[in-house]
């Protein structure tokens, strides 16, 4: 009977922990997110062309992505218990200098700084939520991930509220919450440095068994590869919508920066709904056929938006937000569980690749908008979801 009360407590700590993550998540990529809500406001104040602006996204989105699988491949070899809430003290850092910048070489650095805090962040708290989900990684991944998608979609209601209306210098009451982050994450790594050791000695127990041994190298490594593909089909696009979608609606329907920001957080929500679906439904079905519908499913929506008028592309972009980001939880998981003796550099990797994914987007996108205009990019990025005919590739396999 007590061994039963503990195994329950247990089971609710663990199930506290995985919300916390999730709140944390939501905190991290509330702050991130940010920085393209901003993007008309700055780009009005210090007389950014395109160009300049994709470079923003791209210094943000490298900072992370370089740096995630390399925080990733430290943590799967040494256990370092207070580097989560360190993080989140170099992405308050960052915000202070968004909110004080002065120039534009200085907002570059202070993206930057938000993104090395961000890189720290994602692969060590997915980590955590790999191992705090038992057999029902899919639904714990999509709490974690709906957390951070949430946070995502409250980046172009706060720029609204906040700067939009008071100026750039609000940006800096970010800083409390960032605050309380910290302390939620540092209970976090004060209750995971006592699960470490238990952690480690199982996760070798387990992939010293048949689990990972049946599964051929040939077969992992053609499956990172096709994974990697199809991350970059999901980013790229995805980045047309995110940097750039305020600006689309601005010029192409007169909207105002405050109603566009409305729109850009419908499109953000419906991310955040399609990712708590993908996980659950990748638990029952498969990671492969949610990531084969998540990422070609858009297509026809994706092909349809360029020509439609606005009340459609609200309709249009919520639909394609909600399907395609159902396929990031069974990607990653899907490559955890190819490689499960590795959870933080693949977290690491994956995570960073769609940031860098995104940068490297945004700057190309920038670029093409400010030679044949903002209507062109959506017509030539329409293209890019059928890339995911390339899922059919991936092995089926009794655990994936």
């Amino acid at each position: 009977m007590r061994q039963n009360s503990v195994s329950e407590s247990s089971s609710r700590i663990t199930y506290k922990v995985v919300l916390m993550l999730s709140l944390c998540h939501l905190i991290n990529d509330s702050i991130q997110s940010l920085i393209p809500a901003i993007h008309p406001i700055v780009k009005e104040e210090f007389s950014l062309n395109f160009t300049q602006i994709g470079i923003i996204t791209l210094v943000f989105q490298f900072s992370s992505s370089l740096l995630q699988p390399v925080v990733g491949f430290i943590i799967d070899r040494k256990h370092y218990p207070y580097l989560f809430p360190i993080g989140m003290l170099i992405s308050l850092t960052g915000i202070i200098l968004l909110a004080i910048c002065s120039s534009y070489v200085l907002l570059l650095v202070a993206v930057a700084t938000v993104g090395a805090g961000s890189a720290i962040f994602h692969p060590e708290a997915s980590r955590i939520a790999y191992i705090c989900s038992k057999n029902k990684r899919g639904l714990t991944q999509s709490i974690f991930q709906l957390g951070g998608n949430f946070g995502s979609a409250l980046g172009p209601i706060l720029a609204a509220l906040l700067v939009a209306s008071y100026g750039r210098l609000n940006v800096f009451w970010m800083s409390p919450v960032a605050l309380i982050a910290v302390v939620i994450m540092f209970y976090i790594s004060k209750w995971f440095n006592t699960k470490s050791i238990e952690n480690r000695r199982n996760s070798k127990k387990s992939t010293g068994n048949a689990s990972n041994q049946c599964i051929q190298r040939k077969t992992i490594v053609l499956s990172i590869i096709i994974l990697l593909i199809l991350i970059f089909s999901k980013y790229f696009y995805s980045s047309s919508i995110s940097s750039y979608y305020t600006f689309y609606l601005i010029n192409k329907f007169g909207v105002s920066i405050q109603q566009s920001q409305w729109y850009l957080f419908i499109y953000l929500l419906a991310v955040a709904l399609g990712t708590m679906i993908g996980g659950p439904l990748g638990d029952k079905i498969g990671r492969k056929y949610v990531i084969w519908i998540s990422i070609l499913g858009a297509s026809p929506f994706a092909l349809a938006l360029p020509y439609a008028n606005l009340p459609c592309t609200v309709v249009l972009t919520f639909i394609i937000g909600m399907i395609i980001a159902s396929a990031f939880s069974a990607i990653l998981l899907y490559a955890q569980e190819l490689l499960p003796q590795n959870i933080g550099m693949i977290s690491g990797l994956f995570f960073g690749l769609s940031f860098g994914m995104g940068g490297i987007g945004s700057a190309v996108i920038g670029a093409i908008a400010d030679s044949h205009g903002i209507d062109y990019i959506y017509r030539i990025c329409s293209y890019l979801p059928l890339v995911g005919l390339v899922a059919v590739f991936l092995p089926t396999t009794k655990k994936l």
